[in-house]
């Protein structure tokens, strides 16, 4: 019998789940108070639908393989293309803007590291059929929302916000092809993984253009604060219109109460190219983690994979990398939450009145144990506390003749003798 799991999967021990709970129960509460509504797919698709979004070399980093009906078929490593197929089956009859959200797990064969595992559970929301910048501030808002209902604030995360629209116009004034533009972009994107001068390097050799060109564009990236972005601007043709919209973003981000979280930053360019407009990414506020959430503007890559042209700005947010940022920050969840009260039989002849008692309590939402062998005082005693449990109920012949319980506070010791009916109806579980 194998000992381990495999590399870069997961065991969730009642202390981790309860993290993971922790974090689910945030990213679920502040979606549905910001309209969303979930979702969700299979976790297998068929594999084309993943090579259609990201090309054939997407293949070698998946758990694909063929079924019996002898279909390719992977275990789904992103959601998007689930999210493209289902508004394209029904995309007439839904109701635009669409704001879902799904907690899909993913997989992806890749080699685990701190922050990125084989597997992972992510937050996923999207607004579809509404191209304005409104758009983009409210799921940037709700990523940060998420923030300080983790009990995260400026000073632990920070939001940087850029456009690719900006971006494209500040390197548009240098002549370059659409091809030379993409490797920038990609160039731009590993600024601050890379050395600069390999970078240049890179450049030069990659899109064929001069040292100083490669130079030049890649200090776009450099650019930070909406006041220098609007100075970069209005030394090209286009740029006021270019910047308009992620100037709306950013005062719509400040009316929204989130101004302190952010930070205008056009190193900020998200790699991939199917990003259109606004793009975002947080961070812990020293950098030490990697991304917590990445996403932002994608028209036009709906109807690239389900054939409905809608445009749509989404994010997603994975629990590894917020995991280590709770734990790093001191907001980790206590472990378990603990149980109600645990019951204590004195003789064997109390058994049955505690499971009655047990079954009477648990009617009324609170959450019970009792010793499932009869065992001495003392022992269930150390197993209430091991829970660990608020309080004991002790059920014992005399208090049954008196229609009493005796209530134990394990944190104070304090005994109180409760009559049966009180503790069933009139007593303080708070």
């Amino acid at each position: 019998m194998q000992s381990q799991g495999l590399p870069g999967f997961r065991d969730f021990y009642p202390d981790d789940a309860a993290l993971r709970n922790h974090i689910f129960s945030a990213w679920r509460d502040v979606a549905t108070r910001y309209g969303f509504q979930e979702y969700d797919g299979p976790p297998l698709e068929p594999l084309e639908l993943y090579v259609k979004k990201s090309g054939e070399e997407i293949v070698g980093q998946l758990y694909t393989f063929e079924d019996r009906g002898g279909r390719s078929v992977a275990f789904r490593p992103e959601m998007t293309p689930t999210l493209a197929r289902m508004v394209a089956a029904r995309g007439q009859a839904l109701k635009k803007p669409i704001r879902w959200f799904s907690l899909p797990q993913l997989m992806r064969y890749e080699r685990p590291q701190r922050g990125r595992l084989r597997e992972h559970f992510q937050l996923n929301m999207d607004i579809i059929g509404e191209p304005g910048p409104l758009a983009d501030a409210e799921l940037i808002a709700a990523a940060l929302d998420i923030m300080r209902a983790l009990g995260l604030g400026p000073d632990d995360v920070r939001a940087r916000v850029s456009d690719r629209r900006v971006v494209r116009a500040l390197v548009d004034s240098y002549g370059l092809s659409e091809e030379q533009i993409s490797i920038v972009f990609q160039h731009i994107d590993k600024t601050e993984r890379e050395p600069r001068d390999v970078l240049i390097d890179n450049l030069v050799k990659t899109a064929v253009v001069s040292s100083d060109v490669a130079t030049k564009v890649l200090s776009v990236g450099d650019i930070r604060g909406m006041d220098d972005v609007r100075s970069a601007l209005d030394a090209v043709p286009g740029g006021a219109d270019a910047g308009e919209p992620l100037s709306e973003c950013i005062e719509a981000l400040g009316a929204l109460g989130m101004g302190d979280f952010v930070d205008v930053d056009l190193g900020i360019v998200r790699g991939l190219a199917y990003y259109t407009g606004v793009v975002f990414e947080l961070f812990d506020a020293h950098q030490t983690l990697r991304a917590i959430c990445g996403g932002g503007r994608y028209d036009g890559l709906l109807a690239a994979l389900g054939g409905v042209d809608l445009p749509a700005v989404g994010f997603g947010m994975g629990d590894v990398v917020l995991g280590e940022l709770l734990t790093q920050s001191g907001n980790k969840p206590q472990g378990q939450l603990g149980i109600d009260a645990f019951l204590v039989a004195v003789t064997g002849e109390d058994v049955p009145h505690v499971l009655r008692l047990a079954s009477q309590l648990r009617d009324r939402g609170l959450k019970i144990e009792y010793a499932l062998k009869q065992q001495s005082i003392a022992k269930q005693l150390k197993l209430a506390a091991s829970r660990p449990a608020k309080r004991a109920v002790v059920v014992g012949p005399d208090e049954r003749e008196k229609g009493v319980v005796v209530v134990r506070d394990l944190a104070t010791g304090r005994e109180d003798r409760v009559r049966l009916d009180q503790l069933l109806d009139g007593y303080g579980w708070g």
